[in-house]
């Protein structure tokens, strides 16, 4: 008799940067990597790093940010991996020993606002990426970082603006417009736009809280862009999850429509979404800071 071993399912974390963020796509996940290169390099040189720096990166993820920096600090710098998956830091342990950076590598689970695991004054630069929009208690974030941080030490983040978003706004749907709007409203109950921490803050919240967590020189830059949403496959669409905690348009779909009702919403959207037809509103921002 022979057992079949299969693998436990990954966390919510893990499966969307492993799948759901680019719905199985490796056309459109080339493109989100080939995006977020900038977004990684502008983090890492807001941070000012130096050979023998130590980092610690903040929801690392599947190590973006993190193996940038390994590269700008050098074989005598040192970089912590934190973040809340443990498949995440196990996926960056791997890569890790595949780069040999083991040695000069330290791997914590832990959130942003409870950096227990790292002591008071113990890091050079804290760098994150689209971290504390899952962040319900910003402030105290803030303070974990300023407490880990030696003086003169530096905060560099990236984190989108949500508030000038809506999900599948940009997209004129006519008859179909009730039927999209009872699908963003599975969204909405699960991310309120007036109390997640998704989308309950803007670029000034995050100004305010640095400048109460005692940083100085802060600096911000922000970046809204309205442009036409790319032409995609509508079943990359259907596939993708928006963020971690929400479900794919296929599975919102089916929650809130008969089936003849998203027939009907395909129909409209289709074309809609493989043309290129709609708009895609945009707000990010760059937060740099010096604890003095």
């Amino acid at each position: 008799m022979s057992s079949v071993t299969t693998k436990p399912p990954l966390d919510q974390w893990a499966a969307w940067i492993c799948q759901r963020r680019h719905g199985g796509d490796p056309e459109l996940l080339r493109r989100q990597l080939e995006a977020l290169a900038p977004v990684r390099d502008k983090v890492i040189a807001n941070a000012a790093l130096v050979p023998g720096n130590t980092v610690l990166d903040v929801g690392c993820g599947d190590g973006l940010i993190a193996f940038g920096a390994a590269e700008a600090v050098g074989s005598t710098g040192k970089v912590i991996f934190s973040d809340i998956s443990s498949e995440l830091l196990d996926r960056c342990r791997e890569l890790a020993a595949q780069r040999a950076l083991l040695d000069r590598s330290r791997f914590l689970r832990a959130p942003a606002s409870d950096l227990a695991g790292v002591d008071d004054q113990a890091v050079d630069a804290v760098t994150l990426r689209s971290v504390l929009i899952y962040e319900p208690d910003k402030a105290t974030a803030f303070a974990e970082f300023h407490r880990v941080l030696r003086p003169g030490g530096r905060l560099s983040l990236f984190e989108p603006i949500n508030r000038f978003s809506k999900p599948w706004g940009g997209y004129e749907l006519g008859p179909a417009t009730d039927l999209l709007a009872r699908v963003r409203k599975i969204y909405e109950a699960i991310q309120p736009a007036d109390t997640d921490p998704m989308r309950n803050f803007d670029e000034r919240d995050l100004l305010a809280i640095a400048e109460q967590a005692g940083f100085e020189e802060v600096q911000l830059q922000l970046t809204i862009d309205v442009r036409q949403a790319p032409p995609l496959p509508w079943t990359t669409i259907l596939n993708i999850a928006a963020n971690p905690r929400l479900p794919t348009l296929a599975e919102a779909m089916s929650e809130a429509l008969t089936p003849d009702e998203v027939e009907s919403l395909r129909a409209h959207l289709q074309p809609l979404v493989e043309q290129g037809r709609g708009k895609k509103r945009v707000a990010v921002c760059y937060l740099s800071a010096v604890k003095s």
